[in-house]
């Protein structure tokens, strides 16, 4: 009964406007235009609502210029026009209207209709800023901050998104939020950070739910409260922010918040669905190792494949494993030795030991001990516990590199000082990651005399 009323009230609108509209009433043209915008009292006609928007907006009404202007510029009543919505916007805009000077604004920031200028732009958006109009007070602490047609000035900044804010304004919640968090201009302060998120996620902004879950999650401006986290996250997740969905699966796999392993692959699987490679990776390793769903060695390539192919380091050394293993896929060492190589060229470090160890058998790859030592090396300097270990025998045995017991030695000793898993790393299964380590005070007074030797022995005779 009450839509029956309300439908009957909105057509008794209708009649009331039509008549003067017809006679040439601007104000009534233009709320017919919105009736027939939206479809109130009678049935939505972007054509009709362009019509009667197209002559109040020629008899000088600056309101529906700037809806005029919309209209155009989305395409909607008419094929869309970016230098009929640019003309429009222009003579709201010179009127005063801040919706028009903000939407002009716009235009110009992007180059739609108008000749791209952030400067010109920002004159735009300030008019309507100064008008109290929150979207443009946002706008222009954008502009502040990125430096967008006036020098970066983060206090000015701040002070026109807290303007915004204040208002109620999300998106300026929510960057006043990221201000104080990185600290822009301000000292970071995470309490101040998390006030503002709060107030942006209690109006539904995904991203600041995601921030939020992810402070619950790390304790960080608030004590950690992973149940807290979990909820937060989920609403974003729920919300399609693919980085909550990450992380969300992220914190159930760890057993957090009354998590799962199924729901942990659940959210993993639709982040990674929609493209995000750490997911992806997550999604692959779940069913590598069975949880949440059965062992799936097909799957988890396939998932591996694809976050490989879009540059993720660890995703490309596991892609490396499988084809060695024959996981997934049959085995294939060449191929195994390309993976590892895209992953060792971005310095992961168990891909470059492994690579080593390729070269160091001649598999996939030709035999080459100056190779197989050269990435040992890269993977050693970072710790790696198995690498050291190889570089310390490639070392003592003069392969691949000068001969040097007491250099070969430290490597054995800096080896012994981190994770011992697997140390038997020349086999053909090395590719465990070891934890970096320093082989405790003797490694560390060892190191300290190989490289005092290397530099004596680099000097000029008489020095």
């Amino acid at each position: 009964m009450s839509r029956q009323n309300a439908a009957r009230e909105g057509y008794d609108v209708f009649l009331w406007f039509h008549p003067a509209a017809v006679r040439g009433n601007p104000y009534a043209q233009f709320n017919l235009g919105l009736l027939y915008k939206g479809g109130q009292g009678v049935e939505r006609d972007d054509s009709y609502a362009l019509k009667w928007m197209q002559l109040a907006a020629e008899k000088g009404l600056a309101a529906a210029q700037n809806h005029l202007g919309a209209m155009y510029s989305r395409g909607q009543g008419a094929p869309r026009s970016d230098d009929l919505a640019a003309f429009w916007f222009g003579r709201a805009a010179s009127q005063g209207d801040p919706s028009a000077q903000q939407n002009l604004g716009l235009l110009y920031r992007k180059g739609r209709g108008v000749p791209q200028s952030h400067e010109v732009a920002f004159g735009w958006f300030y008019r309507a800023a100064e008008q109290g109009l929150a979207s443009a007070e946002h706008l222009l602490g954008e502009c502040y901050l990125q430096g967008l047609g006036v020098p970066v000035s983060h206090p000015l900044a701040m002070a026109w998104f807290r303007k915004a804010a204040r208002q109620g304004h999300v998106g300026a919640q929510r960057s006043l939020a990221l201000m104080y968090r990185r600290g822009d201009g301000v000292e970071a302060d995470d309490a101040q950070a998390l006030c503002w998120f709060r107030q942006a996620a209690a109006q539904g902004d995904p991203v600041s739910q995601r921030y939020l879950g992810l402070a619950y999650a790390q304790g960080q401006g608030v004590a950690a409260d992973p149940a807290r986290a979990v909820a937060w996250l989920e609403r974003a997740a729920m919300r399609d922010d693919t980085e909550a969905q990450y992380a969300l699966g992220t914190l159930l796999a760890g057993g957090h918040g009354s998590g799962d392993d199924e729901r942990a692959l659940s959210w993993f699987t639709r982040a990674a669905t929609r493209g995000h490679v750490q997911a992806q990776y997550c999604t692959g390793l779940m069913y590598s190792l069975g949880r949440g769903a059965a062992c799936d060695p097909a799957r988890a390539f396939e998932w591996t494949q694809r976050a490989a192919e879009q540059g993720a380091p660890n995703a490309q050394f596991s892609l490396g494993v499988m084809y060695a293993r024959g996981e997934g896929a049959p085995r294939d060492d060449a191929r195994a030795a390309e993976w590892y190589r895209r992953a060792a060229q971005q310095g992961d470090a168990s891909a470059q030991n492994n690579l080593g160890v390729l070269y160091a058998n001649g598999q996939g790859v030709p035999h080459d001990d100056t190779l197989a030592s050269y990435w040992y090396r890269q993977a050693a300097e970072q710790g790696h516990a198995l690498a050291q270990y190889n570089l310390g025998g490639m070392v003592g045995s003069g392969r691949g590199a000068e001969r040097d017991p007491l250099r070969a030695y430290m490597w054995m000793l800096l080896a012994a000082g981190t994770d011992r898993d697997g140390v038997a790393a020349g086999s053909r299964s090395a590719g465990k990651a070891g934890k970096p380590g320093t082989g405790g005070q003797w490694g560390r007074a060892l190191t300290t005399r190989v490289q005092a030797g290397r530099r004596q022995r680099g000097r000029a005779p008489g020095q």
